[in-house]
C-alpha cells in the first residue's frame, strides 16, 4: 500500500468512525416530533396573536376592561343567553365549569337552577374574579365558587365536573390544547363540554373575524383531546351551540 492509498484509507476510516459517533444524535433527531402544536408567525392578523393552532390564528384576549361589554343591556337581545341556559339540562345537583367566566354574567344565570350544586366561575384575570366576588354579594348567590386559572391550567380537581361551558372565549385561550386537556381530566365520565362561538361560516356576522369559529374547526379541535361530538344546535341568532361529551370507559370498550 503506497502513501496515497494509506492516506485513502484513513481518510475513510474517519470518515466511518465519525458516523458512528453521531449516530445517536441522527437518531434522536430523526425521533424528535416534525412540528410542534404551536405555530409563531411574525406577519399576522392585528387581532391575533400571531400564534397558530391546527391551522387557526388565536384571537387577542379581551381584557377585565371590557367587563362593561360583557354586563351591556342588549345582550339579551343580541346573543339571547337565556337560551343557552335553557338548553343545558342541568340537574339540581350538577357542578358547572363556566370557563372564562369574565363577570360571571352566564354564571349568576345558571347558579339558581343547582339547588344542591354549584358553579366554578373559572377566568385567568384575578379582575374578574373581583368582580364576581362583587356581584356575589350583590346578587346574594352562595354557590358561585370563583376558581384562578392559569394560560394552561383550568385548576379543577379531576372528574369533578358534570358541564364545562365556554361561550365566547374558546377562540382566545393562548394554550387550548393544555386547557381542554385539563378540562377533559376534569369531566366526570360522561361529563360535556357546551361551547357557544359565533358562526365562522357566515360572513355577515358582524364580528371580527378571528372572534368566530366555524363548526368544522371547533369539530377538528375538540377531537384532538377526545371529546365526541353529539350534537350543534342553531338556535341562537349568530351563534353556534356545539355539544361535546367526554366518553363513558364503558362506552369505549362496547365500540
Amino acid at each position: 500500500m503506497n502513501y496515497k492509498q494509506k492516506l485513502n484509507f484513513i481518510i475513510i476510516l474517519l470518515i466511518i468512525l465519525e458516523c458512528l459517533l453521531l449516530a445517536p444524535t441522527i437518531t434522536a433527531l430523526a425521533a424528535a416530533p416534525s412540528a410542534t402544536v404551536y405555530q409563531q408567525k411574525q406577519i399576522h392578523n392585528l387581532n391575533g396573536i400571531g400564534k397558530y393552532y391546527m391551522g387557526r390564528e388565536i384571537a387577542q384576549v379581551m381584557g377585565h376592561t371590557g367587563a362593561g361589554w360583557l354586563e351591556r343591556p342588549s345582550r339579551e337581545a343580541e346573543e339571547q343567553p337565556s337560551k343557552v341556559v335553557n338548553v343545558l339540562n342541568l340537574k339540581p345537583n350538577d357542578v358547572v365549569a363556566d370557563i372564562g367566566a369574565g363577570t360571571g354574567y352566564l354564571s349568576f344565570r345558571i347558579a339558581p337552577l343547582l339547588t344542591a350544586g354549584k358553579v366554578l366561575a373559572v377566568d385567568v384575570q384575578p379582575e374578574m374574579l373581583e368582580i364576581i366576588e362583587l356581584f356575589k354579594k350583590e346578587k346574594n348567590i352562595t354557590n358561585v365558587e370563583p376558581v384562578l386559572a392559569t394560560l394552561t391550567d383550568p385548576n379543577l380537581p379531576p372528574k369533578s365536573v358534570d358541564l364545562a361551558l365556554m361561550v365566547d372565549a374558546y377562540h382566545e385561550l393562548e394554550y387550548p390544547q393544555e386547557v381542554m386537556q385539563g378540562i377533559v381530566k376534569a369531566l366526570k365520565p360522561g361529563g360535556r363540554v357546551v361551547l357557544v362561538e359565533y358562526r365562522g361560516e357566515n360572513p355577515f356576522i358582524l364580528i371580527k373575524g378571528l372572534h368566530k369559529m366555524t363548526q368544522k374547526q371547533v369539530r377538528k379541535e375538540m377531537q384532538a383531546v377526545g371529546l365526541v361530538w353529539r350534537e350543534t344546535k342553531n338556535l341562537l341568532p349568530q351563534q353556534h351551540l356545539m355539544v361535546f361529551e367526554k366518553p363513558d370507559s364503558s362506552d369505549l370498550l362496547t365500540r
